[in-house]
């Protein structure tokens, strides 16, 4: 790796600094420096609709280009100056909104975030976690506070739906596509930056931490906000700075630790490590002003790690650092363990589309590997993933701060590649992942309802039959031209037909997985009053507790008797294995019960099935 020379700061073009091999007339945002890359001599659509960064002085006066044929309308019309954020962020809002409202509390994380958050507008304490009476040390409070804010914003309090404790999630995601724009933009011209971040749109592992009410997106989000400001302080290679980006790098870097700890550090850390060490310069670090940005950081988030710390007397950090950080570390949490190589090979998944055209892009990124835009993303992929694959409890989101880059340097390919066309044999696995992911989730549409005893939707199977032959197409498309670029919109609608498919029917009409909400209704419906006391033996899911509400008993069997002998409105829910004991010690015991009603399906978490009965208390 190599970086752009400290240079004294002049009111003139940088003459000691190499012309930039700029792939866009208008280039990267003034402020941009690049590495040297040898210069094209003709130029393609294709390689148009990209740049390495140019190179600039203080004042923004661009170090002279190397003009190239503009890129295709569409890109040239989808990036132009105003036009692209609006579009990005409709994109995003195409991609992510489809089952928001629909799909029920997705075990077992979201509804613990989501409980977490809901106790806190029920008890009005707002430092300390917890899900019902056990403590939740796992994370900071960040997301917590970002949920309470939804439920506040909206008006429904802690009443509030699931999909409300799902806003900060769906706003970082959006958020999350529009800063990967605005951090390419320290590189490359608007049509690369744009593919960039529609790689992060279409991306199905963005879409699935967009629908969930967790921590992920918004720490995404944190990230590459840090990262985009962390870029133009590199490049610039400046001793001063302007406090903005200062003030953008060191509030997203506060931002990502109360929501997420340590990660955020890690990530934007490593690439500044990567970055000094493979530059061996040090000099651009300044313009970060490390002092007074540290302190700033500190005053954003020390107040509630000093209030947590005082309340739980220590024991938040002894769960969060001790038990929970450093456990997954070693060993894998929660049947979640597995050895290195795993997220590598789930990326082709989790990243889909962008993952199939990775490969066939990856030649241009190599050939340009002395350019800034490289440098910089692979510092800030690479060492982190490295991190990833040897900590030893492994889930498919970990790598998701990670995308941004890769998307970056796959646009960046992507929009060289006409200068080189990729390999066939590359294309052709392109065009194998882009064509098997809507095929199998055809198959899969059908496939998974019948397996569960379910009716497959019928609009859920249309929209996938109609996204398997825009998968094929594409897939034929890419092989026939071999054409990266013009591959990218097929493969966003046919990316946009699967999320309106699974997630807006497929999803929710597996009715025997959402045991949870049918369970809730069916104490509901069952209950003479209109608030009963409910005990749950052997289902402990804690999307029942949410959708029922905080008081809801988890029990162990033996408990269940003593306990439906209590005064008030009781109703019971019991797993199968649990029920003839049950009824059994009632009856010994002298408690009259009936059967109110039974729920069956398929427990999510696991694959077990369940078949679970509501008994109500026979008043004499």
């Amino acid at each position: 790796m190599s970086q752009p020379p400290d240079r004294p700061e002049t009111d003139g073009p940088d003459t000691d600094l190499p012309e930039a091999n700029n792939l866009e007339t208008g280039g990267g945002e003034p402020g941009a420096v690049e590495s040297s890359a040898p210069a094209q001599s003709e130029a393609t659509d294709a390689a148009h609709a990209g740049s390495a960064a140019n190179a600039a002085n203080r004042d923004g006066d661009p170090v002279p280009r190397v003009p190239m044929t503009p890129p295709p309308r569409w890109l040239r019309a989808a990036s132009a100056p105003g036009v692209a954020p609006l579009l990005l962020t409709l994109l995003a809002l195409a991609m992510f909104l489809p089952g928001f409202w629909l799909v029920p509390p997705l075990d077992r994380d979201e509804p613990r975030f989501a409980q977490a958050s809901k106790q806190m507008l029920e008890t009005g304490d707002y430092v300390d976690i917890r899900y019902q009476e056990a403590t939740r040390h796992k994370k900071p409070v960040g997301i917590y506070w970002l949920q309470v804010a939804a439920a506040k914003i909206t008006g429904f309090e802690a009443d509030a739906p699931i999909w409300v404790y799902r806003l900060p999630s769906l706003i970082g995601a959006v958020l999350a596509v529009l800063l990967t724009f605005w951090t390419a933009r320290a590189f490359t011209g608007p049509p690369v930056a744009f593919i960039a971040a529609a790689f992060v749109a279409m991306a199905i592992v963005v879409g699935v931490e967009a629908r969930l009410a967790k921590a992920d997106a918004v720490l995404l989000a944190s990230i590459v906000a840090a990262q985009g400001a962390l870029a133009r302080c590199w490049l610039s290679a400046r001793a001063k700075q302007s406090w903005g980006l200062v003030f953008v790098f060191w509030t997203a870097l506060a931002v990502s630790i109360v929501i997420k700890g340590p990660v955020g550090v890690m990530v934007v850390g490593l690439t500044i490590l990567t970055l000094v060490v493979f530059t061996r310069r040090a000099r651009w670090l300044s313009s970060l002003r490390p002092i007074p940005g540290a302190l700033y950081l500190l005053v954003l988030v020390l107040p509630w790690f000093v209030a947590i710390g005082i309340a739980t007397d220590g024991g938040f950090y002894a769960e969060a650092i001790g038990r929970d950080m450093l456990g997954k570390v070693g060993q894998g949490q929660e049947g979640h363990g597995a050895p290195p190589g795993v997220h590598l090979a789930a990326m082709f998944g989790t990243f889909w589309p962008m993952a199939a055209l990775m490969l066939p892009a990856a030649g241009a990124v190599i050939r340009d590997r002395r350019t800034a835009v490289v440098q910089f993303c692979l510092a800030w992929a690479v060492p982190s993933w490295i991190v990833f694959e040897l900590v030893a409890t492994k889930l498919p989101h970990y790598t998701m701060p990670l995308l941004p880059a890769l998307a970056i340097l796959t646009a960046y390919g992507v929009a060289r590649a006409a200068d080189m066309p990729p390999r066939r044999v590359l294309v052709w696995i392109a065009a194998a992942l882009l064509a098997l992911v809507p095929l199998g989730l055809l198959v899969a549409s059908i496939a998974a309802p019948l397996y569960l005893g379910a009716a497959p939707s019928p609009a859920g199977v249309v929209l996938c039959a109609f996204a398997a032959p825009a998968g094929f197409f594409t897939a034929r498309f890419l092989v026939r031209t071999r054409n990266l670029l013009g591959t990218v919109p097929r493969a966003g609608a046919t990316a946009l037909l699967i999320y309106v498919a699974v997630w807006g029917f497929v999803f929710p009409a597996l009715s025997p997985i959402w045991i949870s909400s049918r369970l809730t209704q069916a104490v509901a419906e069952v209950s003479q009053c209109a608030d009963p006391e409910v005990m749950s033996v052997g289902f402990n899911e804690p999307s029942f507790v949410f959708l029922n509400g905080t008081d809801t008993r988890l029990a162990a069997p033996d408990a269940a008797v003593p306990w439906m002998q209590g005064a008030g409105c009781r109703i019971l829910v019991i797993d199968a294995p649990y029920e003839a004991a049950f009824v059994e010690r009632a009856a010994r015991d002298g408690v009259s019960v009936t059967l109110a009603g039974r729920v069956a399906g398929v427990n999510i978490n696991g694959g077990r099935t369940l078949d679970i009965g509501i008994y109500r208390k026979t008043e004499n």
